[in-house]
């Protein structure tokens, strides 16, 4: 093919219509050259893990009379005072959800604290904690449990470590529920859940590393205890909590629990088992007074007490305790006689409910308020590393943050919960989120130093070494997972899942069910049925699931060095290597909530159908008419080529 003139190298000649008289034969016509355009979606060109841009859409602050300016300034700070307003029920919702979960499973995970057998293994122990803290929503509330039975000797140091890990994982269930909330965006759905569940994979890796390593080495335990042994630690005082302060006035009209009767239940006291949680006494008085009891001889006499015989009784003094009530608590169910699953199930649906508007609500007030050159400042201060060569300590800072803001609030699930819809809506970016998240987990791990540090003197030290435990096994998952960039494995598997839950957002529910409730259920049941079951069943498991994500990873980056028929997984049924039969199936099942509902609700083929095609259909070729192309049919009309798609 004669190559195509260059420009200034030919004489020009415009291109014919073909609707026009067709050119004479000596005409000079040009070479032909593929008009084959390339056509590539406009969701390619735009990475979805981009920060959005938060542009201004107003009149710009020069461009307002006075008027205009006294009309945003006093919007601004109506905005302000609302998101405000907004984020207190926020974070007084999740108080109150903590308490609606300790009603429904409280006593259940007392109960699971008693089988120390059970506990004795490292797996059942790590799932124990896993459950226990789903159920209760708090870690500090699994974690002092925990230290109640270390402290009353019913469970040793060595066997809490696993509990402890568990309660870490346990933790991060509340802002993976946060981001479920915010499914009604695609793309915001898709950063806000990989914001959440990067703190999940961190402490699922980090235990998949550590909890092994402990079994084999006890590297925790005695790296607390040569501490502990080491320094001559003091009581300490009460870790302030600055955030109950100022959630307390509002949720104590709610609800007040009594969690001890928790603590009461995993130690063994059968008389707890009859009390209710629900506190309903607020102030109460103890008396104690000398009273006279009958034993069965001299030698049975509480020693250095008044002793003496009777006829054939030997009677003795003994300090009784009676406890008076003196004011009924105020809150709306101190005067009700439900049980307190039925108090907890209200508190479930009530806190759900305002925890889903708050977050909407707070995501719509972000949007409006975050435009402009404000919108450029905050992105620009959260986001922007340090100049070369001092960008690898932002991360660090960042850690510092987080750690400091949740020794503040107290509470890691609420700090956690708080930035993910930050992520959602592109203000923080799920880099910066990872750091943040992980000084989050040390956070909580010294409010829990300080407030073991306030231990009676008989019970320091233990209290003080599973505090400890918890603060190293951070420590080391840090030191794991994130000084090299190449050992970040949470970003990418929490992308990874973002994009997966993005196209099929019912992915999320049962990634919450299946990581939270069912698994750590299936392995406690196989660890009751002891060490031979769970090995025979949980080895060949893990195995298998080893491989498959060996394979995986074998097939994006080096699928030649596997064999032809492993390259892909097209030779299983379809339903075990793709969601799209299942989503279909859900589809159907959920078919009436597209039709009922609002639009977070539907994942129908018209939006997944349409993102599969455009998956699988990465570009498009078109042909465009050609005009050297005009051809003359027997009658002397002039024909078109008309375009083709490819």
């Amino acid at each position: 093919m004669a190559p195509r003139p260059e420009d200034g190298t030919a004489t020009t000649i415009p291109p014919p219509d073909c609707g026009s008289t067709p050119p004479s034969k000596d005409a000079v016509v040009l070479p032909a050259y593929s008009t084959v355009a390339l056509v590539v979606s406009e969701s390619e060109q735009n990475d979805p893990w981009d920060l959005p841009e938060l542009q201004d859409t107003g009149l710009k602050w020069s461009e307002l009379d006075t008027k205009g300016k006294v009309i945003r300034v006093v919007t601004s700070v109506t905005k302000f005072a609302l998101l405000l307003g907004f984020l207190y029920m926020f974070v007084c919702s999740l108080d109150i959800l903590s308490s609606a979960f300790q009603l429904v499973g409280g006593k259940a995970a007392g109960d699971i604290f008693q089988d120390n057998v059970v506990l004795s293994n490292p797996v059942a122990g790590l799932v124990i904690g896993v459950l226990v803290t789903v159920l209760v929503q708090s870690s500090s509330t699994s974690s002092s449990i925990v230290v109640s039975m270390v402290s009353s000797g019913l469970l040793e140091v060595q066997s809490a470590v696993p509990v402890i890990m568990g309660a870490n994982i346990g933790t991060s269930v509340t802002n993976t529920i946060v981001a479920v909330m915010q499914a009604g965006d695609r793309n915001e759905f898709r950063r806000a859940f990989a914001g959440a569940t990067v703190h999940d994979f961190f402490n699922w890796l980090s235990v998949l590393v550590l909890l092994p390593l402990e079994v084999i080495t006890g590297v925790l335990y005695k790296l607390t205890k040569l501490l502990i042994d080491s320094f001559n630690i003091q009581t300490g005082q009460d870790a302030p909590d600055l955030l109950k302060v100022i959630t307390e006035p509002l949720t104590k009209n709610i609800i007040e629990l009594d969690s001890s009767v928790i603590n009461d239940i995993a130690v063994g006291e059968a008389s707890a088992r009859n009390k209710s949680l629900i506190k309903v006494w607020c102030k109460k008085d103890k008396i104690t007074t000398l009273e006279n009891i009958t034993v069965p001889g001299i030698a049975n006499c509480t020693s250095g007490a008044l002793c003496w015989e009777e006829g054939n009784q030997t009677w003795t003094q003994q300090n009784a305790t009676e406890t008076i009530n003196i004011q009924r608590c105020g809150h709306l169910f101190a005067w009700t006689d439900l049980p307190d699953l039925a108090v907890g199930l209200i508190l479930l649906a009530l806190s759900l409910l305002v925890l889903c508007t708050c977050l909407i609500l707070i995501v719509k007030l972000l949007n409006s308020m975050l435009k402009g050159q404000v919108a450029v400042v905050i992105k620009k201060v959260l986001n922007t590393d340090f100049p070369f060569p001092f960008g690898w300590v932002t991360g660090y800072l960042a850690i510092l943050v987080g750690a400091g803001m949740t020794f503040i609030v107290q509470s890691s699930s609420v700090f956690t919960s708080a930035i993910t819809p930050l992520v959602g809506i592109g203000v923080i970016s799920i880099e910066r989120a990872y750091p943040l998240t992980l000084g989050s987990n040390i956070g909580t791990t010294t409010t829990a130093i300080l407030a073991a540090m306030a231990s009676p003197g008989e019970k320091l030290a233990n209290s003080l070494q599973v505090a400890l435990c918890h603060f190293f096994f951070n420590i080391f998952g840090i030191l794991l997972w994130y000084p090299i960039p190449c050992m970040r494995v949470p970003i990418r598997l929490a992308k990874a899942l973002g994009d997966r839950t993005a196209k099929y957002r019912w992915f999320a529910v049962m990634y919450l069910v299946l990581c939270f409730f069912i698994l750590p259920l299936v392995v406690l049941g196989l660890s009751v049925a002891g060490w031979q079951v769970l090995v025979g069943v949980g080895v060949p498991l893990a195995v298998l699931a080893a491989v498959v994500v060996a394979v995986n990873v074998m097939q994006s980056c080096c699928p030649r060095f596997l064999p032809p028929a492993l390259r892909s997984w097209d030779f299983l049924p379809r339903p075990l290597h793709s969601l799209a039969p299942w989503d279909a199936a859900v589809t159907r099942a959920t078919g009436f909530c597209t039709r009922c509902c609002c639009n977070c609700c539907r994942t129908g083929p018209e939006l997944d159908g349409a993102e599969d095609a455009g998956a699988e259909k990465k570009a498009e070729l078109e042909m465009y008419d050609n005009p050297a192309l005009c051809v003359e049919d027997e009658k002397g009309h002039v024909q078109k080529a008309s375009r083709t798609h490819l």
